[in-house]
C-alpha cells in the first residue's frame, strides 16, 4: 500500500504538470485567437494574408511534427527551450489556431445593425469593436473556447514525447517499475476526465454569467 501511495504521489505530480500546460497553453492559445482571428478581418491584405498563413499552417501540419520542430529543430538556429516552454509553445500555437476562426466567426455572426449603431453612435471602429461587437461575439466563441480547452487539455499528452513528465509521461514509469497498466493508466484516465470537467463547469459558468449581461441586447 505505501508503494502504491508513492506511485499515487508520481501521477498527482504528473497532474500538476499538465494543469500548468493547459493553463499557459490556453493563455497563449487565446492570445493567438484574437490576434490571428481579428486579422483574417483586417482591412490591410498583409495583416490578412499572415493571420491566413498561420491557421493554414498550424492547423494544417501535425502536433506531434510541431512539438519536434519547436524542442529539437529551434536549437539549431541558438533558441533552446525547456520541454515546458516547448510544450506550451507548440500547443498554444496550435490550438490557437483552430481558436482564431473561431473567433472571426463570432465576430462576423454579430447583426449588421449593431454596426450600423456603431457608426449612429460616433464610434471608431476599435471602440466600437470593443465596447459593441465584442462584447456579444464572446458569447458565441465560449462554448467552442470551451471546446478547445478540452482538446488542449487532452493534447498535453504529446509532451511525454519530449520526457516532460506529465500525466502520461508518469502513469508509463508507474508503469515500467510496476508492470501494472491497470492502475496508472486508469487512474489518470479518471484525472483527465475530471479536469475537462472543471473546464465545461467554468465555461458554463461564465456563459451563463454573460448571457444575463446581455439579456435584450443581440437581435
Amino acid at each position: 500500500m505505501t508503494q502504491w501511495s508513492g506511485y499515487l504521489g508520481l501521477i498527482l505530480q504528473g497532474a500538476l504538470v499538465t494543469i500548468e500546460l493547459t493553463l499557459m497553453g490556453s493563455v497563449l492559445a487565446l492570445i493567438m485567437a484574437f490576434l490571428a482571428g481579428m486579422g483574417r478581418l483586417s482591412r490591410y491584405f498583409v495583416l490578412r494574408a499572415l493571420a491566413t498563413a498561420y491557421i493554414e499552417f498550424f492547423r494544417g501540419t501535425s502536433i506531434f511534427v510541431q512539438l519536434f520542430w519547436v524542442y529539437f529543430v529551434l536549437p539549431l538556429a541558438g533558441i533552446s527551450l525547456t520541454p515546458l516552454q516547448a510544450g506550451v509553445l507548440a500547443l498554444g500555437l496550435n490550438v490557437g489556431a483552430y481558436a482564431a476562426e473561431v473567433v472571426r466567426g463570432a465576430i462576423q455572426s454579430v447583426g449588421r445593425e449593431q454596426y450600423e449603431a456603431c457608426i449612429a453612435l460616433n464610434l471608431g471602429r476599435w471602440q466600437g469593436m470593443r465596447h459593441v461587437i465584442l462584447p456579444q461575439a464572446l458569447l458565441v466563441m465560449l462554448p467552442t473556447f470551451g471546446n478547445n480547452a478540452i482538446e488542449l487539455l487532452k493534447a498535453t499528452s504529446v509532451v511525454s514525447l519530449i520526457s516532460l513528465a506529465d500525466l502520461t509521461f508518469q502513469a508509463q514509469v508507474v508503469r515500467s517499475q510496476t508492470g501494472n497498466t491497470l492502475m496508472p493508466f486508469t487512474t489518470i484516465l479518471i484525472i483527465y476526465f475530471v479536469l475537462a470537467l472543471i473546464i465545461s463547469w467554468g465555461v458554463r459558468s461564465l456563459e451563463r454569467r454573460m448571457a444575463r449581461g446581455l439579456d435584450g441586447v443581440r437581435v
